[in-house]
This record gives structure tokens, sequence and C-alpha cells, in this order.
């Protein structure tokens, strides 16, 4: 049996059995949210500092024009897409994967059962975790995961006072009469150490582990979630004394983390944490374990903010004072679905109905990417209103078009370009490949590229009222579909008809074959996580296409001062500065066919007229004129013939020995 006892403002405990999961809610006095009265109403009365309007990411590059467009079918993708959706709580030994499909487990841990060297403070024992994650991994899921130094009650399998053993007799020890746990002094020097030290090792040891797809900062308060209420700062018309650490001790937790975690996402229960010092961090998001709840009377929302009905303590109401509503850009947010709520939360989508708010407007507003959802184990698999709640959040990712030329040889390139649908980014690096699939569906040949989903942003976003740029809802063009491309070499490959495929890799199947595939939103995607782009045919001689080859490319030359630079409007997003005046640009491993004159198409930009040299291997060097581009991220084109030998040995060397040369994006052989 798993209990877990919830939230500032009320008790809750969850006891997860093997079949259902049973609430018990316990009251509490009135106010138990925050602030006292007077400051309630001064908060609502307060100017806000919303930040407003974020500034929409610039263009990425165009589709490379040579190549022919393959529009791709639209489809619907999966409700268990990793990294996002609904999160269950992790029970040894159970079926993670039962009720409505999911991707995540969340689970808690004491601290002492990490420390629990007595003598020690430096000592580790990672078992209790490393278990946990493999199970978790086993079944195909990423865990979220917060440790924690106090939870009444404990949670059945984890203790109620994990306070390591290691900090008896050094750091004073403190009552929590309301909720019968031990607060230690969050304050100590001793502890702040021992804490601090204890996050530099978990990070050293799991970030970028690709079981955890996101920790929660925890560690301070009860449940980890950063409040110690009614012993907290809300002291004015109590009798309690305030068990939270200052400001700048919570502010050397959060720092730590961010020090130590480097790869992995984190969250933190407020805004207004620390004094907010999480707010300048664009790495840590927040966690809002009250999702969409309306309470109290009259009925207030506790994500929404004021402007659209929520309480002064609205999640999204704490976001805007503190003016870091659109964190969402850089890290993610989490949280759980109110208990209360769970097993109707999406019965009246896309709005809601009593103690259920707007869903919709809740998950456009916050940029939800998942929820702690233990009840949603009793959903429909086939729910639909479910489903597009599901796929609204975090990332939705689609191919648009790919751009490849139907019959290839030699090297030859390939683009797409991805949209996002949801409502945040996806925030990992995870590796895109491409590959050829032959006509028995096997996989003969595969090539990675240095495509970064992290790029593609949600097309559109939701204005908060208190923006003041239209009446809700009002939808803002942000994000652009954002095009890839690469240059991949068929020599190996034989000729015949191939299907090009591409897949964004999930490591967790590294670890486990049940991992859970990243699925486009195309109708052409594969269950192994292989998204159809179209038919290619690899030709056995020369062909009539085009070749590309990006100036950037590693198996290129530079010299002389010659940089990569990036640019916008070049394909890849890159391209070759500082040619000429001793600078110079070599192009290897160029296909010659079978030898002759082949014509070179040199794609540049500059911002002046100028002049460069292109001269193939050993021969004479050419004179070439490079009229004006818009900008210098702007391209252009002009061509030369030269004399190739047969084969991939050839060498176009790129330079001005008296003045300098313009940008080189990348040049094509035909």
């Amino acid at each position: 049996m798993r209990m877990s006892l919830r939230r500032r403002g009320r008790g809750l405990t969850a006891a997860l059995g093997a079949a259902a999961a049973a609430l018990a809610l316990v009251a509490l006095p009135a106010g138990a949210h925050a602030a006292d009265p007077e400051a309630q109403t001064a908060r609502k009365k307060a100017a806000v500092a919303a930040a407003g309007v974020p500034e929409r990411p610039a263009p990425g590059p165009s589709p490379d024009p040579s190549l022919p467009v393959h529009a791709l079918a639209p489809g619907q993708s999966p409700v268990d897409n990793p990294l996002k959706g609904f999160a269950r709580f992790y029970q040894p030994g159970g079926d993670q994967n039962a009720g409505y499909p999911h991707s995540l487990t969340w689970a808690y841990f004491g601290l002492s059962e990490v420390m629990n060297n007595a003598s020690n403070c430096g000592s580790y024992d990672w078992s209790v975790l490393d278990s946990a994650l493999a199970e978790i991994a086993e079944e195909g899921h990423q865990a979220a995961i917060r440790f924690y130094l106090e939870y009444p009650g404990g949670t059945g399998t984890h203790p109620a006072n994990a306070i390591p053993p290691c900090f008896a007799g050094k750091v004073a020890n403190r009552d929590n009469a309301y909720w019968g746990t031990t607060s230690p002094d969050y304050d100590d020097p001793d502890l702040l150490a021992g804490l601090k030290n204890f996050i530099a090792a978990f990070g050293a040891r799991y970030d970028g582990d690709p079981r955890l797809g996101y920790i929660h900062l925890g560690l301070i308060g009860l449940w980890g979630e950063w409040h110690t209420w009614p012993y907290d700062t809300d002291t004015a018309g109590d009798s309690y004394p305030n068990y939270m650490p200052t400001d700048a001790h919570g502010a050397e937790i959060m720092n730590a983390y961010n020090t130590a975690f480097k790869k992995t996402r984190l969250e933190v229960r407020y805004p207004e944490s620390a004094g907010g010092a999480a707010n300048s961090l664009p790495a840590i998001g927040y966690h809002d374990d009250s999702f969409c709840y309306r309470e109290g009377s009259p009925a207030a929302g506790v994500t929404l903010p004021v402007s659209m009905g929520g309480a002064p303590w609205a999640q999204l109401q704490k976001a805007v004072e503190q003016g870091v509503e659109n964190k969402w850009i850089t890290a993610s947010m989490g949280g759980e679905v109110r208990p209360e709520i769970q097993s109707t939360a999406f019965a009246n989508w896309p709005g809601g109905s009593g103690s259920v708010d707007d869903m919709k407007a809740c998950i456009e507003l916050e940029h939800t990417t998942w929820k702690i959802n233990e009840r949603s184990g009793e959903y429909a698999a086939g729910d639909p209103k479910v489903a597009e709640a599901v796929r609204l959040m975090g990332y939705d990712l689609s191919v648009k078009n790919a751009y490849f030329h139907g019959s290839a040889q030699g090297s030859t390139k390939v683009g797409v370009q991805l949209a996002n649908n949801g409502v945040a980014p996806f925030y990992y690096p995870w590796q895109v490949s491409l590959g050829l699939k032959d006509s028995a569906g096997n996989l003969v040949k595969t090539w990675n590229t240095s495509w970064d989903l992290r790029k593609v942003m949600p097309l559109k976003i939701r204005a908060f009222p208190d923006w003041n740029v239209g009446s809700d809802p009002t939808y803002l063009d942000f994000g652009r579909p954002h095009y890839f491309d690469t240059t991949v070499d068929l020599s190996a490959v034989a000729a015949g008809d191939y299907q090009l495929v591409m897949k964004a890799k999930n490591p967790l199947e590294d670890i486990s074959p049940n991992a859970k595939k990243l699925r486009f939103a195309n109708a052409g995607q594969g269950a192994d996580g292989w998204l159809d782009l179209g038919d290619m045919t690899v030709d056995a001689g020369q062909g009539s296409d085009p070749k590309s080859y990006e100036a950037e490319a590693g198996g290129n030359t530079l010299a002389g001062g010659a940089v990569v630079a990036d640019c916008g409007g070049c394909s890849g997003g890159k391209k070759v500065g500082y040619l000429g005046n001793g600078g110079t640009l070599t192009f290897n491993g160029i296909d010659g066919g079978s030898g002759g004159t082949r014509t070179v198409t040199l794609h540049y930009a500059t911002g002046t007229a100028r002049t460069a040299t292109v001269q193939a291997n050993n021969g004479t060097a050419q004179t070439v004129q490079f009229g004006p581009t818009a900008d210098w991220w702007t391209t252009s084109t002009v061509t030369v013939q030269v004399n190739l030998q047969a084969g991939t040995g050839n060498r176009v060397t790129i330079a001005n020995p008296s003045g300098w040369a313009p940008d080189i994006d990348r040049i094509t052989v035909s």
C-alpha cells in the first residue's frame, strides 16, 4: 500500500491499492492557502509585473529550392508519447502500463534512504533509487521523482521522517504539531552543506540518465513542496513560527541543483519560492500540483490567474506577478491534476464544470507538459476528450514536408519541415536519424543528423488577459515550421528502391526494449519509431540529380582564418565566413561521377559585391563575380564549370588572394 498526503491548504490521503485509488479529504482552516486576508487584498490591488507577449523566435532556414517537395499526410500522435501527458505513482511490482496509456511514472524518496550512514553525511547508498529506476525503465517509462525530508504519515514504503541520521546532534529539529512531522532547521549550516553535497553527488551520478525525465527539487518543507504550512512565512494572525529557510538559503539549494543538473529537466513548486530565485534560472520550471482546481466560496481557480477568475494564490497568478509566465520556453511545466477532480477533470473538455476549471485554458496558458494523474487509470483508453487534451500537452510534432530527390546516387541532400501543434517545445536533444528501409521493411542504412527538436516551437500561443492584446481567448502566432537538412552518403547502398525514413530516438531504447518511441503526428508513422518520408531510388551510376555539399561539413578543410558561423537563412543554419585574404575553404570528397565537365553552383551570402577564385583539384583557378545579397543571411547563387575526375576523390577550393570573398553556404554539383 502506498500513502500520499497532499498539499498546502488541504490534507489528502491517497491510498493506492492493487485495484483502485481511494481519496479521503481532510478540511483545513480557511486562509490556509497563503497570506492573511489583508495581504490577499493588497495582492489583488497590486499592479502585476507580467512579462507580456514573448518575442517571436526568428525564422529558421528556408527549404532548399533545389530539392523536390514531398508533402506528408497528417495523422494523430499517440497519447503515450514519451516525456508528456500523464504520470501514475510508482508501485513496486505493479503494472505501470495499466489504465490510460502513459509514459511517465512518479516516485517519492526519503533523503534518509540514500544518506543512511549515521556517521558520514558524505556517504550515499543509491540502491533504492536505482532499483526503482530500473523497474520503471523496464516497463518502458521515464521517471519523474522528488526527494523529501518530512512527509506526514510516510508513503507506506518510504519513511515519514527522512532526515538523514548523520545530522543527529548537529542540526536542531522542530515539531510541526499540525502535521505531526519533524522539521529540521533549514538554515543550519551543517544541513545546508549536507543538502548541497547530496545534490552535487546526485547530479554527478544521474544528470542525463535516460531513465529520468523530470526532477522536482524537493528537499525543503512538507513533502518536499517548499512550504511548512502553517509553520511558514504566513505568520500574521497566527502563533506559528516560521520553519522555512531564508530566501538566501533556499536560493543556495536551487543554485546547487542548477549547477549539478545540466541535462535532466528540473522543476520547483512555486514561482515565488526562495524569493523567486528560480526565476532567473532558465532551466528550472514549475510544478503546479493543484492543477485546474476550483475551491472556496465563491469558488476560485488555483491555476488560472485572477484575470480569469483565479485566486490570488493561483499558480499562474504567481507566475504573472513574478513576470515568469513565459518560462515554459526554456523549462518544463509539470505538476499534478488536483486529486479531488482527477476522475472528472476531462468530462467537460474543453471547458470545465464545478470544481474543474477551464481545462483547455489551464493547459494552454500554463504550457503544461505533464501531470501526475493517478485516477487516469480509470479513463477509457479511447476517450476522445482525454486524447485531445493529452495531445495538446507538451509537444505535438509533425513533419509537414520532406525534401529530397526521388532518385539519387553518391551524396544527396535530405530535408524536413517540422511543425509543433502542442503548447510547449520538446525539451531534450534526442538524436534524429535518417534511414533507408528495403521492400521487406528492413533497415539497411542509417545516418545521424545534427537536427535539434528543441528548436521547433509551438505554432501558436494563447494570450493572457493580463497582456491586454484582445479578448479571451486570443491566439498569437509564435513558432514556425522549422526546416532542417543534411547531406547523406549513398555510396555504400546497393542500387534499388527504398523507403526513406526518419526517427527521433528515445535514449531509453538503449536500456529497455520496451521504451516508448517518440512518434510524429503523421499517417506514415511506424510503431518502431521510424516515420516514412517517401520512396527513394538509389541509382547505380552517375545520376542527373545535383549533389549538395555543406560548407560547414566536418570533412571539409578550413584554413587561414576561415570559420563556421550561424546563418538563419542558410541550409543547415550554418555558413563559412572570413574567406579571402588568406582564408580558404576546400570541399573534399566531391563526387565527379564518371569524370568530365560538371556545373558547380555556389550558394553564398554577401552584403557587398565580392569576387572569389574557384579551383577544382589542381586545375586552373577561375575568378567568379558574386553580386550583393539582401544581407549576410540571405543567400543567392552563381555557377561555374569545372573538370572533375571520376569517383569521389575530388576537391573544390574557394579563396581570394587579394581581397575578401563572400560567405559560402554550400555548393551543388551537377
